[in-house]
């Protein structure tokens, strides 16, 4: 006979206790894995809502919208009306509208007793806000965008660089050439975005740049944040780099300029360099080489030179688990369609080692994203 001790024989209470823990179990995983199967259902109905301007209809009525007033200034086919409850009940739901009571005198039903308004986040969807997020939305949400992800297993057992390639035959940066919608939706989010920071950057970080005499953006696009740093400071002399065909026909001011060239090959003299969200694009090993061409061309740190990079440094935000789940959507973004990454400071720090230089310090101040300032 054994020496253990054992229970064979559960009392009948028991025994529910345990299917009841076991069916909870169950019923919560399966939870769980329809939550993530559906979650492209919340970014195609916003998507959806963009496309029909639903934000801008609702922005411009100035009060709160019935459900008959926003069907009646849709333009769609009117035998749809009874889908654009559904569609804007999800996203309400998902907190991109409100529906407030509208005091009336008449018998209606519940419907036509609530009206729509913008939630906070809604504003920034606007066509007109200068801040808007809405051209991001329609290039992450794009075909050409979403295709690749459906390519990762494929991807994870051929020699491609990312399944982007895999998907398109050719690498992000060549395709958006030959994508004027694409490139058009590009562009503006990446202006858009970096009004957003460097409002916020200039506001609270303007120490950064009052000693320099002169800065290159490289990666710059159409000089957003170039055009942010010479206004603010009209004794700096500002350069946006980025790619010949970017910068063509583009015009400067007193203290601003456009040059055309490649990052990987020599960037213009400076005493400081602003990389703003250009290296998480990048692996190891291209990120390095702009680093090292990024210190060619600035001078001493006890001469002012510095390097000013603008991206995420990925860590456990305990107070906030969503800034982690957005930095990680971020990182697989990096790996599908580039060949970069989001980086810890760990990370960070051993690229800058490698590159040669001496320190750097970290300013978490732009919620998803950090200022880094690095010196030779």
């Amino acid at each position: 006979m054994s020496n253990y001790p054992s229970r064979i024989h559960l009392t009948k209470r028991e025994m529910e206790l345990q299917n009841d823990e076991q069916s909870l179990d169950l019923l919560r995983s399966e939870a769980h894995i329809w939550n993530h199967i559906y979650s492209f259902i919340n970014s195609m109905s916003l998507k959806c809502a963009i496309q029909l301007q639903i934000p801008d209809i609702i922005n411009r009525h100035g009060a709160p919208m019935l459900l008959s007033e926003l069907v009646e200034a849709l333009s769609i086919n009117k035998e749809k009306t009874q889908y654009v409850f559904r569609l804007m009940r999800i996203l309400v739901h998902s907190g991109f509208f409100v529906k407030q009571s509208i005091s009336t005198t008449e018998d209606n039903d519940e419907e036509e007793t609530k009206g729509y308004l913008l939630a906070p986040a809604s504003r920034y969807l606007l066509t007109e806000e200068p801040l808007s997020s809405r051209s991001l939305v329609l290039a992450m949400l794009d075909p050409i965008l979403m295709n690749p992800w459906q390519q990762m297993s494929k991807w994870f057992q051929n020699d491609d660089a990312n399944p982007f390639l895999t998907t398109h035959g050719s690498h992000y940066w060549e395709f958006l050439g030959e994508e004027p919608k694409l490139k058009q939706f590009f562009n503006e989010s990446m202006a858009n975005d970096s009004r957003l920071v460097m409002s916020v950057v200039l506001k609270h970080c303007a120490d950064s740049f009052r000693t320099l005499n002169s800065i290159v953006d490289v990666g710059g696009g159409t000089g957003t944040v170039a055009k942010a740093i010479a206004e603010a400071f009209p004794d700096i002399s500002c350069i946006s780099f980025d790619l010949p065909h970017v910068v063509i026909g583009l015009v400067g001011s007193k203290n601003l300029r456009y040059i055309g060239g490649d990052m990987f090959e020599v960037i213009p003299k400076a005493d400081a360099v602003v990389l703003k969200w250009i290296l998480h694009d990048w692996s190891d090993e291209e990120c390095i080489k702009i680093l090292k061409q990024c210190k060619e061309a600035i001078p001493s740190k006890e001469n002012g030179g510095k390097l000013i990079i603008i991206d995420m440094v990925v860590k456990n935000h305990k107070e906030d688990n969503n800034l982690l789940m957005t930095q990680l959507y971020f990182d697989m973004l990096m790996m599908t369609v580039l060949t970069g990454k989001e980086r810890s400071e760990k990370e960070w720090a051993k690229l800058f080692l490698d590159a040669d230089f001496s320190d750097y310090k970290i300013t978490p101040i732009l919620g998803l994203r950090s200022l880094i300032e690095v010196y030779p």
